[in-house]
């Protein structure tokens, strides 16, 4: 699938990210996942291309020959909408950085593993999941190195998937319960250190729109002349997503969330 830098007329690109399926609970995720399903047969009636920004899933391990039961109706939608010619994008989380490429040979996405950079329309992107990014959190920077690390995922891969994964939930489980109260909080422009980030990025590139995820927080703040940092937020309480429509940038949330979009 070839990238769009220019849209036609009357279409948009779609951002969203973090929707965790698998958290917390087999039915609270099978629910959500309906909804996103929803969702994305909403917006392929006008989309040119889907960016989805990492942490699909709570936790993902791609063994030889198995990956995590479930998950089947967005693995299904997002193969239906790549085979109707609209390209999906997808990025590694810190959730599912195990993901290799059984998506991008079954389904067709194209994977990214960092932020990449787009021009669309004249406007420049800087697109990514957003963790490890911007200053402090050296602690997860290591891990992140280690997780990352061919020698460790080839000895995960020795731990019978029925053990393995289970461990992996409850890892990835805890690390959500550690960080809810600080997701929900915003810790002001001068800590948030993905807009952070973007400052310093700005001063050797000029991007319009700094797109990321993982910060679970949908945010929409200027951190330059003409330069936005967007966070898409998480599906778990907001449904929040981006749209572009060829000039203008909003987060938008779908259908009834349990959260609205801080203003």
């Amino acid at each position: 699938m070839t990238s769009i830098a220019k849209l036609p007329e009357g279409k948009k690109i779609y951002f969203a990210s973090d929707f965790h399926l698998g958290a917390p609970n087999p039915e609270a995720s099978k629910a959500r996942e309906k909804v996103i399903v929803e969702w994305l047969d909403e917006v392929k009636k006008d989309a040119a291309e889907i960016f989805l920004v990492g942490d699909l899933f709570d936790f993902w391990f791609e063994y030889k020959h198995s990956i995590p039961k479930g998950f089947i109706r967005l693995q299904g939608k997002m193969a239906e909408i790549v085979d109707s010619g609209i390209p999906i994008t997808l990025f590694i989380g810190n959730h599912d950085m195990w993901m290799f490429d059984y998506l991008p040979k079954e389904i067709g996405v194209t994977l990214h593993r960092d932020s990449i950079r787009r021009t669309i329309n004249g406007k420049e992107f800087l697109i990514g999941h957003g963790d490890g990014l911007g200053p402090g959190d050296h602690g997860y920077k290591f891990i992140k190195k280690v997780f990352a690390n061919p020698v460790c995922q080839w000895l995960f891969a020795r731990i019978h998937p029925n053990l393995g994964i289970g461990m992996a939930n409850f890892w990835s489980q805890k690390s959500r319960n550690s960080n809810r109260e600080t997701d929900e909080v915003y810790l002001g422009e001068e800590n948030e250190w993905l807009a952070i980030y973007s400052k310093e990025y700005l001063q050797k590139e000029h991007i319009d729109f700094f797109v990321f995820g993982h910060r679970h927080l949908p945010l929409d703040l200027k951190v330059g002349e003409n330069s936005r940092y967007i966070n898409l937020g998480e599906w778990i309480n907001y449904n929040s997503y981006g749209v572009f429509d060829g000039n203008q940038f909003q987060l938008k949330s779908y259908g009834a969330p349990r959260k609205a979009i801080p203003q």
